[in-house]
């Protein structure tokens, strides 16, 4: 077997050898600034016009809609903070779910403790779900804006979405989704199948390049940017564009997310091979749904250790995992997202595995091959941890 065992796909993926060659000539050649009038700038503008016309015209949306930013984190940060900030004369009630992303999270909390907004962080079901009725009865005179993310990065359960953005359109209220998970993992039609006003997009989840992501914003939408000192991006996003990393961006897109790059029918087989594993061992619990979920994702947790144990057991053998969110790599946080599942005393003890295009049946096997003892080991060390 390979000394690497990738399995932490939601995290990040290898940027794509054909996705790489599109982006090289703007990384030497094409190299003048968009916003720049002589020749060299205006070759970088055409360029730069050219791939937002093709980002559009893929996505099903007008190229006025669409605002490249440095990746999720950011297009989320415009998406709540521009929006609510946009909207604050209209009404400060804002609605969110528990388990979002921190990059959304973050900015409610940041909105809700300084900026007078109040917010309802909606309640998830055992498979970490929101209920379409929970989240109307929170709707009153005063709410103007709603996220809730399309699919969730630790567990991998899909939200209703359309019909959250349809309710939302019914009421008068806009809506975001944080559709970085989905794109690359789920079926892709058109940017219009979220029913939502604000999306965001990140290129580093299906083999595009890291600093690079989308914000699609229905027009007129026009929330207000967090960054200043130029007129970039339709005045919404200050700052020379990376003209290289939304190359990569946009060509990633044509590539791997109509057919999703995350084959369901490659993957699920090797996906059903770890939960077998994972169910059959003491302490072990797997907390992803067993439908409505994203075919590549299984996390569990472990009774007796904590994540980071797991996570340490498993790099010892060569095999990459998480235990959540890769943006919070380090942190000794418990898992949000299970406390929100009614498991708070599990929440320090998150395994996830996230398959991809180039897992295989072997590294499956040889993980399984492995588990049993990585897991049992943990589990004493807790123990001797604790004295027992």
């Amino acid at each position: 077997m390979p000394r690497t065992i990738y399995f932490d796909y939601n995290a990040t993926t290898p940027l794509d050898p054909a996705v790489r060659a599109a982006m090289q000539p703007f990384l030497g050649e094409i190299w003048g600034n968009p916003s720049s009038v002589h020749h060299l700038g205006r070759r970088a503008r055409a360029e730069l016009d050219a791939a937002r016309d093709r980002a559009a015209k893929f996505l099903g949306a007008k190229p006025s809609e669409i605002i490249f930013t440095s990746g999720g984190t950011e297009a989320n940060n415009l998406a709540i903070f521009g929006t609510a900030r946009l909207l604050k004369a209209k009404g400060k009630h804002l609605i969110t779910s528990a388990i979002e992303h921190p990059s959304v999270l973050q900015c409610f909390d940041y909105l809700e403790n300084n900026e007078g907004f109040i917010v309802d962080r909606l309640p998830v079901d055992v498979n970490g779900r929101v209920l379409v009725a929970d989240f109307e009865k929170l709707i009153c005179n005063d709410t103007v804006f709603a996220s809730v993310m399309a699919s969730n990065n630790e567990i991998g359960t899909l939200q209703p979405v359309a019909e959250l953005g349809r309710i939302c359109r019914e009421r008068g209220i806009i809506f975001h989704t944080d559709a970085v998970q989905w794109f690359g993992k789920e079926p892709f039609e058109s940017i219009g199948q979220f029913h939502a006003d604000l999306i965001s997009i990140c290129a580093h989840k299906f083999h595009g390049p890291k600093g690079a992501g989308l914000l699609y914003i229905k027009s007129p939408l026009h929330p207000d940017p967090l960054f200043f000192g130029g007129g970039h991006e339709n005045e919404r996003r200050a700052g020379t564009e990376n003209l290289a990393a939304i190359i990569g961006l946009v060509h990633a897109l044509e590539l791997f997310t109509k057919a999703p790059v995350f084959d369901p029918v490659k993957i699920k087989p090797l996906m059903e091979r770890l939960k077998v594993t994972i169910q059959k061992l003491w302490g072990c619990e797997i907390v992803s749904p067993g439908s409505d979920s994203l075919a590549n994702t299984v996390s569990f947790t472990v009774r007796g250790t904590d994540g980071m144990a797991m996570l340490a057991g498993l790099d010892v053998e060569g095999i990459c995992a998480s235990s959540g969110s890769a943006c919070s790599a380090g942190s000794l946080v418990p898992s949000h997202v299970i406390t929100a599942l009614g498991k708070p005393e599990s929440a320090n003890s998150l395994v996830r595995f996230s398959l991809g295009r180039d897992s295989t049946p072997a590294e499956v096997d040889f993980v399984c091959e492995l588990l049993p003892a990585i897991v049992r080991r943990a589990q004493l060390a807790g123990l001797a941890a604790n004295g027992l």
